[in-house]
C-alpha cells in the first residue's frame, strides 16, 4: 500500500459528497496531518478512527488517534475537542469511516493481460481490458465482459457468462451455464453452479436426479471464500442484486434470494428457500426446505428456521421463536436449577399435607 498523507480538512472535503447528509459538522480549527486509518482501540497519532455512539464515549479519552468520525452528539464533540482531537460529525459514522478507508487503501488489481499458462477455448469471447491469471481454464462458449479480473487457477466451465468488472479470486470454480452479473466478486474457494443435492430413493438405493438448471448471480453480488451456490434439477437458483455472503455459506438448489440480503458465515439454506429483500441472517442460521422469509426479516446467530417468517420479524433460537420471547426465556433459563429446587420443596410439602 502506498503511503498517503492528507490534512484532516482535505479528508473532510473528500468525504462530504459521499455521506447521506451532504453537510458534515467539524471543528475546522484543528487540522492535523493524517497518514492512515485504524480501529479506535489501536489508532496512533496521525491516524483517523471513528466512534459509533455514546456507549463508546470512554474511547474518546483513551484513543491515541489524531482525528475521529463521530455521530451527531454534542457531548462527544465537546469531549473530542477537550482532548485536542480533530473530528467530523455525521449521521452514519461507520459508513463514513468505510469511505475514509478507500482514501488510503486500494485493493490489489493486476493489469490487463492474459498469462501464458492460461488455457482458453477458441470459442470463448473476452471483453476489453480483461486480466486472465496463471493456470486459468476457460472452456467453450464462455462470454466474459469488459474489465473482468480472473486470478490464478480459476476454472470456468462451458457456456458461462461473466459481466463487466466482475472479480474472480484465485481457485474459485464456476460450473456450466452459470450467469454472473456485473460488478460481482467471487472469493477464493467458492463454487458457483455445482450440482444440487438431488437423489430419489428407490428399493435399490438412491437414483441420481441430473441437475440441469442454472445459477444466476445478479449485479453486485459478493460470494465469500469456500461458499457454494448449487444449481437445481430444473429451473434457476437466483441470488438477487447486491446481496452479500460471508465465507462458508451454502445455498441449495432452487433457492430464490432477494436483493440486498446479507448472510454471515456458516449460514445454510436448504432447497427451495425464498428470501425477500434486505433479509439479514447471522452466523450459523439454518433454514429448512421451502421456507419463505419476508422482506426485512432478521435471524440472530444459530437460529434454526423450520417454516415461514413474516416480513420485518426478528427471530432467534432453534426452532425459531420471536426474538423478544427468546430474550425472556433466556433470562429465565439460568434460574431453572433454583426453580427446580423450589418446585421439589413445594412438591414435598404438598405430599406431606396429603399424608
Amino acid at each position: 500500500m502506498i503511503r498517503i498523507n492528507m490534512k484532516f480538512q482535505e479528508i473532510v472535503n473528500k468525504l462530504s459528497p459521499l455521506v447521506t447528509e451532504h453537510s458534515l459538522t467539524t471543528n475546522q480549527d484543528n487540522n492535523p496531518e493524517i497518514t492512515g486509518v485504524a480501529a479506535v482501540t489501536e489508532a496512533q497519532a496521525q491516524q483517523l478512527s471513528y466512534i459509533e455512539g455514546p456507549k463508546f464515549a470512554a474511547m474518546v479519552n483513551k484513543t491515541a488517534a489524531s482525528a475521529l468520525i463521530l455521530p451527531r452528539d454534542e457531548g462527544l464533540q465537546q469531549q473530542a475537542t477537550q482532548n485536542g482531537l480533530a473530528w467530523l460529525s455525521t449521521p452514519e459514522p461507520r459508513l463514513t469511516f468505510a469511505h475514509a478507508i478507500k482514501l488510503f487503501y486500494t485493493p490489489f488489481k493486476p493489469n490487463p493481460g492474459i498469462h501464458e499458462t492460461a488455457v482458453i477455448d477458441p470459442s470463448a469471447t473476452l471483453g476489453k481490458d480483461v486480466h486472465i491469471g496463471p493456470h486459468v481454464i476457460i472452456q467453450e462458449g464462455v462470454r466474459i465482459g469488459d474489465n473482468v479480473c480472473i486470478q490464478g487457477n480459476v476454472v470456468v466451465y462451458p457456456q458461462v457468462t461473466i459481466g463487466d468488472r466482475t472479480l474472480l479470486h484465485a481457485n474459485c470454480t464456476i460450473h456450466e451455464r452459470a450467469q454472473i452479473g456485473n460488478d460481482c466478486v467471487i472469493h477464493s474457494g467458492a463454487v458457483i453452479g455445482a450440482e444440487g443435492f438431488g437423489f430419489v430413493p428407490t428399493l435399490d438405493g438412491w437414483f441420481k436426479m441430473e441437475q440441469s438448471g442454472y445459477v444466476v448471480l445478479e449485479d453486485g453480488v459478493e460470494i465469500g471464500c469456500n461458499s457454494a451456490v448449487d444449481r437445481p434439477a430444473v429451473g434457476t437458483t437466483r441470488i438477487g442484486r447486491n446481496t452479500k455472503m460471508d465465507n462458508l455459506v451454502h445455498i441449495a438448489h432452487n433457492c430464490q434470494i432477494g436483493e440486498n440480503c446479507v448472510m454471515a458465515s456458516q449460514v445454510g439454506l436448504a432447497g427451495g428457500v425464498t428470501l425477500g429483500k434486505r433479509v439479514i441472517l447471522a452466523g450459523q442460521v439454518g433454514i429448512a426446505n421451502q421456507a419463505k422469509i419476508g422482506d426485512g426479516a432478521i435471524a440472530t446467530a444459530q437460529t434454526g428456521i423450520p417454516s415461514d417468517v413474516a416480513a420485518g420479524e426478528i427471530v432467534s433460537s432453534s426452532p425459531a421463536v420471536p426474538n423478544k420471547l427468546y430474550l425472556k426465556v433466556s433470562a429465565i433459563y439460568k434460574k431453572l436449577p433454583e426453580m427446580y429446587q423450589t418446585l421439589k420443596r413445594l412438591q414435598k410439602k404438598l405430599d406431606d399435607l396429603k399424608s
